[in-house]
């Protein structure tokens, strides 16, 4: 019978990407808005400013984060590549290195040479790849999908104060910006930390006040500029 159980890290991958491009698309969308709407701006262009920051913003943390994924996997690839030759050149070396690796995690010597004998026959690479590199199949880096995340997740954050613009008057505009913002950023924030097993008030907590340092930072910028010029 195979065991199962659910682990929290098996969420860990998707979960960041997508925690922080759906933070990032509310905190930077809403912050970008209530910095035009101090600046004594219309509807339209809080809109449009809104809009802008969502295309940009988007595409932004797809790029960065496909880039950043990215390098994390040319470097397993260069790593893998190295045992590869490194298997094939020193058997036996090999066989020790993962012989002292099982020692130092507390087996006794001759029980680890037995463990590295029958996983290197079992499957050398995958022994190495693991134990010496930990790398593994729910943590290699995943560029696209990372990226494609965190576009989406930014996106759909980011319509949460856009909507608020398209449906609400325009003489309460700036107080339904930051209310629906930090409302859908403290749930955003219970929401993580429960998946990641932490406390979900701390977890809200954190990133209200963070959403709500942003914005009001940015509407102070936007209202003395908006003065000044």
């Amino acid at each position: 019978m195979r065991h199962r159980e659910g682990h929290r890290s098996h969420h860990s991958g998707w979960l960041r990407a997508a925690v922080l491009g759906a933070n990032d698309g509310i905190i930077s969308t809403a912050s970008l808005m209530m910095g035009i709407a101090a600046a004594q701006a219309d509807s339209s262009a809080i809109l449009l400013a809104g809009v802008a920051g969502l295309v940009a913003g988007a595409m932004s943390m797809a790029a960065g984060e496909y880039v950043s994924v990215r390098s994390q996997a040319d470097t397993e690839a260069a790593d893998l590549a190295r045992e590869i030759h490194e298997l094939e050149n020193d058997v036996a070396g090999e066989l020790r290195e993962l012989e002292e690796i099982y020692v130092a995690r507390g087996l006794e010597r001759s029980l680890a040479h037995e463990v590295a004998k029958q996983l290197t026959a079992h499957d050398a690479l995958g022994a190495h790849a693991r134990d010496e590199l930990g790398i593994t199949d729910m943590f290699s880096a995943r560029p696209l999908q990372a990226a494609l995340t965190s576009a989406g997740t930014f996106a759909v954050g980011a319509l949460i104060p856009l909507l608020v613009v398209l449906f609400h008057p325009a003489q309460y505009l700036s107080f339904a910006i930051v209310s629906f913002s930090l409302i859908a950023l403290v749930l955003l924030g219970g929401l993580a930390a429960k998946v990641g097993g932490a406390n979900t008030f701390v977890g809200a907590a954190r990133v209200g006040f963070w959403g709500a340092a942003a914005m009001a930072l940015t509407a102070a910028a936007g209202h003395l500029f908006g003065v000044v010029l």
